[in-house]
């Protein structure tokens, strides 16, 4: 008889038998398949947080080297004040840069501060100083250097970290873009918009505290909503965060001076692939002068993100291994048992001349029958098993990353300093006009928690990979179990 109508034969005689083999096979293929779908679901994650969450390289002067010039300087003339001198990043050097594969665009950061002239800047004071208020009248600045309007002048607002991360967003009319340089077009905050009923289309005037100190009137296009609860500086002086306004950086340039012309405080390139963001560095290096400029990556949104998909990866591996290792041994006890089972009907089928092998097939050809129908039963139910793991493994996941995060920003300090720049993902390269720019402290803390989200779904594909899985523990199952059958002579079987 041929072995396939045998093992198809036994299978529907026995269905109490073949309901429980179903039974355990269904249940060990659907942990296989949540398994496999959770790991393919992390590497789809990580694939596709390189084209949403993204990575920077950011170009600005090279303050370390600025620091060993200053002590060497103060070395040899122990009478004269130390003096910080940097360099402001030639647009020239950075439009190389632009150029290499794998940058996608870039945006330039400009800081720089103005008095208030004809209408009121925004103080505030703490509970230990006196006055207050809505003081600052007519452009008083607390510093001679620092004025009491911080200026933010960008390559395009929307490009910002700030507004990136929906910490700060347009409420009227629009951001500044790139059609805005060269003009004196300005962003403000609203609380600012609101004190001196300031609206889209008004005007107002700002005067430099450097320089000539130029009167400039500036016209505005649009209002924006800081979510910032932070001062934009530290220390005396300090100045509210609706005190920040964005310009094109062709006029923060202006304000500066006319030395500062086509340069920026620093120059942020977005990275279109954050894999590569090393190499983009490495080979930016090569095209400026390091001693002037230094070039750092932010890439720890990516890493975050991949760091954890990596985590559910390998436990959604070790999910597949260990239930497969002891799905091989469930079933070679179960085969074991049933050969003992059917001893007798072994015996006679060798009797009869039937080769030892075909025996084997027989069996194995029923366990594949039952795998069928459990992978039937699996992928209709692997979907909401892998999804109900893999939220709760995201969630482990979040929550390990959160509090990593906030101890590091408990560790690290305020963050501190003026002029910081607001561009991508930048950090501060310090404050070559005085003056700073919006606190993107909170932005930089979401993006550094910024997890991506399983979906986790049945393709065909998927359910073959299970079925070649399915095939491998039942042919180590039939292997494991098929001594017994080998070692039966069919004489002995017949006479017991």
């Amino acid at each position: 008889m041929n072995f396939f109508k045998r093992a198809w034969l036994n299978l529907t005689a026995k269905k109490g038998r073949s309901i429980l083999l179903i039974l355990v096979t269904s249940a060990i293929m659907l942990f296989v398949l949540a398994g496999l779908l959770i790991r393919n679901a992390a590497d789809t994650a990580t694939s596709n947080a390189k084209k949403s969450v993204g990575a920077t390289v950011t170009l600005s002067a090279n303050r370390e080297a600025a620091f060993k010039k200053m002590r060497s300087s103060t070395s040899t003339k122990k009478s004269s004040k130390p003096k910080l001198t940097t360099s402001p990043v030639k647009l020239s050097d950075a439009k190389k840069i632009a150029k290499l594969s794998n940058v996608s665009s870039y945006s330039a950061t400009v800081s720089t501060s103005a008095n208030a002239k004809g209408f009121d800047a925004i103080s505030t004071s703490s509970s230990s100083s006196t006055g207050g208020g809505m003081g600052m009248k007519g452009g008083m600045s607390s510093s001679s250097s620092s004025g009491d309007i911080a200026i933010s002048g960008v390559t395009s607002t929307a490009s910002t970290s700030a507004f990136e991360e929906k910490s700060s967003k347009i409420t009227k009319g629009r951001g500044i873009t790139t059609s805005d340089e060269g003009t004196n077009n300005v962003v403000i905050e609203s609380e600012l918009a609101k004190e001196d009923s300031l609206s889209v289309g008004d005007t107002i005037k700002l005067k430099a505290t450097t320089g000539s100190k130029k009167t400039y009137t500036m016209k505005i296009v649009g209002i924006y909503k800081a979510s910032s609860s932070t001062s934009t500086q530290q220390g005396p002086g300090a100045t509210d965060p609706s005190n920040s306004v964005y310009t094109s950086y062709t006029f923060a340039n202006t304000v500066k001076g006319s030395k500062y012309k086509n340069t920026a405080d620093s120059v942020t390139f977005n990275v279109s692939d954050p894999a590569k963001v090393s190499s983009v560095k490495t080979a930016g290096k090569k095209l400026i002068n390091t001693s002037k400029y230094s070039l750092s990556t932010n890439d720890s949104s990516y890493q975050t993100v991949k760091a954890s998909m990596d985590n559910v990866k390998s436990f959604a591996d070790k999910i597949v291994w260990l239930v497969a290792i002891a799905g091989t041994i469930i079933l070679a006890l179960i085969v074991i048992l049933m050969i003992r089972e059917r001893r007798y009907e072994i015996g006679v089928l060798l009797s009869l001349g039937e080769a030892r092998w075909k025996i084997v097939a027989q069996f194995f050809v029923e366990m594949v029958m039952v795998l069928i129908v459990s992978i039937v039963i699996a992928g209709a139910g692997g979907k909401f098993v892998g999804n109900k793991l893999g939220q709760q493994l995201v969630s482990q996941q979040t929550t390990t990353a959160t509090t990593s995060s906030t101890s590091t920003q408990t560790q690290g300090g305020q963050p501190g300093g003026s002029g910081g720049a607001p561009s991508g993902n930048s950090k501060p390269s310090g404050n070559m006009g005085g003056g700073g720019a919006p606190d993107d402290s909170s932005s930089s803390s979401t993006s550094s928690t910024k997890q991506a989200e399983l979906d986790v779904s049945v393709t065909v594909l998927d359910l073959v990979e299970l079925g070649g899985f399915g095939l491998a523990i039942m042919f180590l199952s039939i292997m494991l179990a098929s001594g017994g059958i080998l070692r039966l002579q069919p004489k002995k079987v017949l006479i017991d």
